[in-house]
């Protein structure tokens, strides 16, 4: 395994157009029409280590079945069947399994190759799948106490202009720039409102909040919100509980007199928010029903509720 920096490893290996090549020659060419455009979809995907000592792919499916309605959303054509990848991922992992201790995220990506260039160009869709280890997005400590979060400058774009049922590369600098911005002010991450001036989501994560009567809500997916894999698991693990979720639209001063506040995302997994625009959350610490998400969503991941067995594919 090689070091990608002085917290990341990475794999000795990606997969490239339908083959393990070695990391350093997975490289594409500066004209690459994605480099220029944006033009490209990805997944982030986690693979956990189980109690029993296997390696298990997170509701892999669901992850690649996006991938391919971020594709068509796209009008790109993917040159692999959905399991032709899913099979590419676990290949990947096989091949390194040993060298992840505690689990590895994994990045298939689909871009528009070099060739033509201009917005018009059609040129070859190419495939990589990679994979590191990378742990808690927000940090170790963000999962505990919780993380400092305030709302952006930044608008989440509007349902037509930003394709919210893909998760394209392009997109992604509106989200960019609004998480420089909060690190920049001292905070852990941002949240985006939407042209309405309501809660859609963070940079890179659904929300929900809980308000004062115990009342759990979330964005709805008519909002300019991704369709979270990791918020439908967590919708899931509240309504089998027995509590309701509202998926509704919320406003901002929502989230500062609310108990609780929770992000969900692949890279983020579960991670309090104890404060909002220096306005403290709650307790300021984690609340009960944020606690109980993490315990089951963690328990999930590393194959100890079997109610959800179905959400691991076994390398």
């Amino acid at each position: 395994m090689s070091s990608t920096s002085a917290n990341v490893l990475r794999s000795d290996q990606i997969w490239l157009d339908g083959k393990l090549i070695k990391w350093d020659e997975g490289q594409v060419h500066v004209m690459t029409h994605a480099l220029h455009y944006g033009l490209g979809v990805f997944e982030g995907i986690r693979a956990y280590r189980t109690y029993d000592g296997r390696l298990a792919v997170f509701r892999l499916r669901e992850h690649i079945d996006r991938l391919f309605d971020s594709a068509h959303i796209c009008m790109m054509k993917l040159p692999f069947t959905p399991e032709q990848l899913s099979e590419a991922c676990l290949e990947l992992l096989r091949k390194q399994k040993d060298l992840f201790a505690n689990g590895a995220y994994l990045r298939p990506i689909a871009f528009m190759g070099d060739g033509a260039m201009g917005l018009g160009a059609i040129n070859p869709t190419r495939v990589a799948i990679t994979a590191w280890d990378w742990g808690a997005y927000l940090g170790d400590k963000g999962i505990r106490e919780g993380i400092r979060a305030k709302v952006s400058s930044f608008t989440r774009l509007h349902v037509n202009v930003n394709m919210v049922r893909g998760k394209i590369s392009g997109q992604y600098v509106n989200s960019i720039l609004a998480k420089r911005e909060a690190v920049l002010a001292g905070y852990d991450e941002a949240i985006l409102l939407d042209i309405s001036g309501f809660v859609a989501e963070a940079s890179g994560e659904n929300i929900f909040l809980v308000n004062k009567k115990g009342i759990i809500k979330t964005p709805p997916l008519s909002s300019p919100i991704l369709d979270g894999i990791t918020r439908d698991s967590v919708l899931k693990i509240l309504r089998d509980s027995g509590r309701s979720v509202e998926e509704v639209t919320v406003t901002r001063d929502a989230l500062y007199i609310c108990n609780e506040v929770f992000f969900t995302g692949t890279a983020a997994e579960i991670t309090p928010v104890r404060e909002v625009d220096n306005r403290t959350v709650g307790t300021g610490k984690p609340g009960p029903i944020t606690q109980y998400v993490q315990e089951t969503y963690f328990r999930a991941v590393r194959g100890q509720e079997s109610r959800y067995s179905e959400w691991l594919t076994y390398v």
